[in-house]
C-alpha cells in the first residue's frame, strides 16, 4: 500500500517536533544542572577529591582585671598522615618513629590503615615538628595546633580549670565559658585522586580559623598572689586537711581572689586525682559555719529592733538551757554580765541564742534566706552547693537555738562572703561573679561585659553601720585581735566549727575560720579564710585564721592603693602582743639630741654629717617596740 506524500510529510513533521522536544528537554536539563545544581555538584566533587588538614583556632586568653595573662596558648603542632600517599610505608614508619619517639611497628600499622587521614601524633614540640618536616615524606603533613599554657602553674587552678587535648574546656572557667573561648577551626585543603594521590596541578585552599574571645576577669592578680602566699604558709605551718580563701569587693560582687588547698597544676591534670581538680571548695564545700554565721543573727536582731548593743545586757553563766539541753559557751564559767556589744566581741553562744529566741523561727529564717543561704549564689562556676538548712516545719526550740550561733546548718564559703558583704556594704546582696569582659583579640574591642547584679536589699544602711561598728570592736577588743591592722580599721568575726562524721562530732577536728573586711568606715574588701583541721595548734579561728586574714587584707589594701583611716579603735593588748610605738619625727635633729632622748627603738644611721636629713619609717607610723629606724645623716 502506497503512503501519500501528505502522510509522509505529517510523519516527518511529527518526528521533527519529537526531536526538538527531546533536544529542548536535554538543553533544559543541562541548564538546570549547570546553573541550579552547579555549585552543589562542584562542592560534592570537591568533597570527594579534597582532604582537609585542620588548623586549630587559638583559644581565647584569660587575663586578670589588669590584663595579666593567666591562661594562654603555646604552639604544639600535630602530625597528620594520608596513608594512600605514603610511597614506602616501611621506610616512612622507621623515620617517623625515630623522629617522634614512637614504636616502629605501631607506627607502621597506623600509616597503613585503610583511612583517608590519621593523626599520628598530637601536640608535639616545635622541634619535633621541624624534624618531621625535614624528612620531606610524601603524605605526611604538619598541622598548626596549640595547647593550653598556664604561666603561673597551680595559681588560681580551681577557678581557671583546664582544657583537654582537643582544646575543649573541661573544668572551671575553661568549661563554663567554652562557647566564647574556643573559636572555630580552620583548615588547608588539597585535592586527591580516587586512589588518594595528590593532584599536582591544583592549588591548596586555606580557610583561616576564627579565634576565640579573650576573657578579662574580676580577679586582681596582686590580691591572688597574696592569697596563694598565705595559704602556702598555712599549709607549711599547720599541715591542714584543706584550706580555703576568698577575697571579694563587697560593693559589686566582683571576686578579687579565690584559692583552695590541695591545689594542682592545670597542665598536669592527668596526673592528679579527680577528687582534687573537681573540688573547687569555696563554691562546692558545705559545712557548719560556726560563729561567722552569728553576723546574720546579729543583722536580723538589729534590723528588727530586738536589741540595743550598748544599752541591753545579758548575763552569761556559761550556758543557756533550751528544751532540756544546756548549750554551753566556749568560755568555761561564762562571761558574766555583759552588754550585747560585748556578747558580739566575746562570740558568746548563749547571748546569740537569746537573740534567736527574741526573733523567733519565722523571722530568723526569713533573714537567713534573704541573705542567700539555702540557695546558690549564681557565680559563674560549675558545681556550686546550696547549703543545708532545717525545714521550718521541723524547727523546734533546740534547732532554732543552734542555728542562731551557726551549728546544725551547712553553708558554702562563697555564701558566707556574699552574705557578710551585704551585711556591711549598706544591706545590698550582690551576686558574686568572675567574668568581667569578653574582648575581640584582633581589635581589642569589648564584645560583652558583665555589670554588678544586685539581688535585693536585705537590711538598712543604718543597721549595716551598726554591724560594722560591732565587728570592728570584735577585732580591736574581742576574739578577732589577730586580724588587727594599725590604721586600716578592720572588722570581722571568728568561727570554729566542729566537724561531723556519721552523725557524730569528731574530737579535736575543727574547721577554723575568720571573715574580715576593711576599712570599717568604707569597706573595699571582704576576705574569708577557713583552715580544715590545723595540726599542732589550738583549733580556734582567732588563733589560726584571723592572722592570715589580717595579712591578706593589709597587703591587699596596700596593693589596691587604699589609704589608712583615722579614728581607729585602739587594740586591747594581750600578753602575747608586742606594744606599738609611734615613730617620732627626728628630721633636723642632731646626733647628740637623739642620743640624749630615750626611744624604745633601735637607730641605724647612714651618711656623713651631724644632722638627720631623712628617716624611715616616716614620723607617725606605728611600729613594734625594738624596731629599727634608719636615718640618713648630712649637713644642711
Amino acid at each position: 500500500m502506497r503512503v501519500s506524500n501528505v502522510t509522509v510529510r505529517k510523519r516527518l513533521i511529527l518526528v521533527l517536533f519529537i526531536g526538538l522536544a527531546i533536544f529542548l528537554v536535554i538543553i533544559l536539563r543541562l541548564g538546570y544542572v549547570q546553573f541550579a545544581l552547579g555549585d552543589w555538584l562542584t562542592n560534592r566533587a570537591e568533597d570527594s577529591w579534597s582532604r582537609d588538614v585542620p588548623f586549630e583556632a587559638k583559644r581565647g586568653e584569660i587575663r586578670d582585671r589588669n590584663d595579666v595573662v593567666l591562661a594562654t596558648n603555646v604552639s604544639a603542632p600535630s602530625i597528620i598522615v594520608v596513608p594512600r600517599q605514603i610511597k614506602d610505608p616501611v621506610e616512612a614508619a622507621e623515620k617517623l618513629a625515630n623522629a617522634l619517639d614512637l614504636d616502629v611497628q605501631a607506627t607502621y600499622e597506623d600509616i597503613t590503615k585503610k583511612s583517608s587521614m590519621i593523626h599520628l601524633s598530637r601536640k608535639v614540640t616545635k622541634e619535633k615538628a621541624s624534624e618531621v618536616r625535614d624528612l620531606r615524606l610524601a603524605g605526611v603533613y604538619i598541622a598548626e595546633d596549640s595547647k593550653r599554657h598556664y604561666p603561673f602553674g597551680s595559681y588560681l587552678s580551681h577557678v581557671l580549670g583546664f582544657a583537654g587535648i582537643d582544646n575543649q574546656g573541661l573544668t572551671g572557667l575553661e568549661l563554663y565559658y567554652e562557647d566564647e573561648l574556643r573559636g572555630d577551626k580552620g583548615h588547608v585543603s588539597f585535592f586527591a585522586t580516587a586512589k588518594g594521590s595528590k593532584m599536582p596541578n591544583l592549588a591548596d585552599e586555606y580557610t583561616a580559623p576564627n579565634n576565640g574571645l579573650d576573657l578579662r576577669l574580676t580577679i586582681d592578680s596582686q590580691v591572688q598572689t597574696i592569697i596563694e602566699r598565705e595559704l602556702d604558709i598555712a599549709e607549711a605551718t599547720y599541715n591542714p586537711d584543706g584550706a580555703i580563701a576568698i577575697a571579694m569587693n563587697p560593693n559589686t560582687g566582683e571576686v578579687l581572689g579565690m584559692s583552695s588547698r590541695p591545689d594542682y597544676n592545670p597542665e598536669n591534670f592527668r596526673n592528679v586525682p579527680s577528687e582534687i581538680y573537681n573540688q573547687n571548695k569555696p563554691v562546692w564545700m558545705q559545712y557548719e559555719p560556726g560563729s561567722t554565721f552569728k553576723i546574720i543573727t546579729l543583722a536580723a536582731a538589729l534590723e528588727e529592733g530586738e536589741v540595743d548593743l550598748e544599752k541591753d545586757t545579758f548575763n552569761d553563766p556559761g550556758y543557756i538551757e533550751v528544751a532540756g539541753h544546756n548549750l554551753r559557751c566556749w568560755k568555761k564559767g561564762g562571761h558574766g554580765q555583759q552588754t550585747f556589744l560585748e556578747v558580739v566581741q566575746n562570740s558568746c553562744n548563749p547571748g546569740f541564742v537569746e537573740l534567736g529566741q527574741r526573733l523567733g523561727t519565722e523571722r530568723l529564717f526569713d533573714y537567713i534566706e534573704a541573705f542567700g543561704f539555702g540557695a546558690k549564689t549564681g557565680i559563674d562556676l560549675q558545681g556550686e552547693g546550696t547549703g543545708i538548712l532545717f525545714k521550718r516545719e521541723n524547727v523546734g526550740p533546740l534547732e532554732q537555738a543552734t542555728t542562731a550561733f551557726g551549728q546544725g546548718v551547712a553553708v558554702t564559703p562563697l555564701q558566707q562572703v556574699a552574705a557578710v558583704s551585704a551585711a556591711i556594704n549598706g544591706g545590698l546582696l550582690y551576686q558574686p561573679y568572675l567574668a568581667k569582659e569578653f574582648i575581640d583579640p584582633l581589635t581589642g574591642e569589648i564584645v560583652k561585659s558583665q555589670s554588678p547584679i544586685m539581688k535585693r536589699q536585705v537590711i538598712s544602711e543604718e543597721t549595716s553601720e551598726e554591724i560594722r561598728y560591732a565587728l570592728e570592736h570584735v577585732v580591736a577588743l574581742g576574739s578577732g585581735k589577730g586580724a588587727y591592722i594599725d590604721g586600716y580599721r578592720v572588722g570581722g568575726k571568728t568561727g570554729t566549727a566542729q566537724k561531723a562524721q556519721n552523725g557524730r562530732y569528731l574530737e579535736n577536728n575543727h574547721i577554723v575560720s575568720f571573715i574580715g573586711f576593711a576599712p570599717a568606715d568604707d569597706p573595699q574588701i571582704v576576705v574569708y579564710v577557713a583552715i580544715d583541721n590545723p595540726k599542732d595548734t589550738l583549733q580556734f579561728g582567732g588563733i589560726v585564721a584571723a592572722p592570715i586574714v589580717g595579712n591578706i587584707i593589709e597587703d591587699s589594701l596596700l596593693a589596691m592603693g587604699v589609704e589608712k583611716r583615722e579614728g581607729q579603735i585602739e587594740k586591747e593588748l594581750t600578753w602575747s602582743d608586742v606594744p606599738l610605738i609611734e615613730v617620732p619625727d627626728l628630721v633636723g635633729r642632731t646626733k647628740r639630741e637623739i642620743h640624749e632622748s630615750y626611744y624604745d627603738l633601735k637607730v641605724e644611721a647612714d651618711g656623713d654629717g651631724d644632722q638627720v636629713l631623712a628617716q624611715s619609717p616616716s614620723p607617725g607610723v606605728k611600729v613594734s617596740e625594738g624596731s629599727t629606724i634608719r636615718l640618713y645623716m648630712g649637713d644642711k
